[in-house]
């Protein structure tokens, strides 16, 4: 995955509240736009999710598949790939978050690799617009509790 597409947006809320609305993985459909479904599978000691089943209709990309998830405290989240769905073969990101003085920005990292051959522009297309619209529903979910 040599490719990845990022994006940072400043959120007005500390990082344990951002973290929270990260953490809460069944009302991602409410607002990540593309995501369609998120079931946690499995769940760590701290209670955050470890295995998350997605189900995702991003347009051109669509598919059912499972993340591993990686928590550093309020810090950041890293996940990867666990089991591969129909289109997606390889999938690693993250949201860092630094707590500044007016909030807290946020920045999303996303790869994607895909099982069908897709034109090199046309797929950091849609990896921009799921990042975009994934900071801007996480800052409106955030901001609006």
């Amino acid at each position: 995955m040599a490719d990845r597409t990022s994006s940072s947006i400043t959120i007005g809320a500390g990082r344990s509240t951002i973290m929270a609305v990260i953490a809460d993985f069944p009302a991602y459909p409410e607002w990540a736009g593309q995501v369609k479904k998120a079931e946690v599978l499995e769940t760590g000691a701290d209670g955050r999710a470890t295995r998350v089943r997605f189900v995702l209709d991003a347009g051109v990309i669509s598919d059912e598949y499972v993340l591993g998830y990686d928590w550093d405290d309020d810090a950041g989240v890293s996940w990867r790939m666990a089991d591969a769905g129909r289109m997606l073969s390889g999938l690693t990101g993250s949201y860092r978050l630094t707590e500044n003085g007016g909030g807290t920005e946020v920045t999303y990292d996303l790869a994607v690799d895909l099982k069908v051959p897709m034109i090199g522009m046309i797929k950091r297309k849609a990896e921009k617009v799921i990042v975009d619209t994934a900071l801007k529903g996480l800052k409106r979910r955030v901001e609006s509790r």
